[in-house]
């Protein structure tokens, strides 16, 4: 089933549910959908251009929350944060920040990388294997702690 089907079939759920909440979040994620549709590919949208549609709505997300907090409006961080929780059930489990750090010393080591100057050499492969199942915020924040 694709994201779109899985999206759609979701979303009348939610409406037979009345949930207006999940409806209004999941209506966002189907227009970026549709949206991608009509941007001229012909075709449907493959994994992992599902998943960078995913990505990219769950970091709007994380970006209003950080906004939202500093401006003292937990009204708004508390609804951001619930549709980050509802775009995150359609994502890959993210893992730990213990299991990205272990990905990521695993990747270091077997590229020789010792400085600053090589976290250019780490940072593509660890990305590679990383990409959607952890942040790439806190990816480059760790690398950069190891070589630094």
């Amino acid at each position: 089933m694709t994201l779109k089907e899985k999206i759609n079939d979701d979303l009348k759920k939610s409406m037979l549910a009345q949930n207006a909440f999940r409806t209004e979040t999941l209506r966002s994620i189907r227009a970026e959908i549709l949206k991608m549709d009509k941007s001229g590919m012909d075709r449907e949208m493959n994994e992992e251009e599902e998943l960078q549609l995913l990505n990219k709505q769950a970091k709007m997300r994380k970006e209003s929350i950080e906004m939202f907090e500093a401006a003292g409006r937990a009204d708004l961080v508390e609804r951001e944060t619930k549709q980050l929780e509802i775009i995150n059930e359609y994502l890959p489990k993210q893992l730990s920040r213990e299991e990205a750090e272990s990905i990521i010393d695993n990747v270091i080591k077997e590229s020789g990388a010792v400085s600053a100057k090589d976290i250019g050499k780490v940072m593509g492969p660890v990305m590679k294997e990383l990409k959607g199942k952890f942040d790439g915020k806190i990816i480059q924040e760790i690398v950069k702690s190891r070589l630094g």
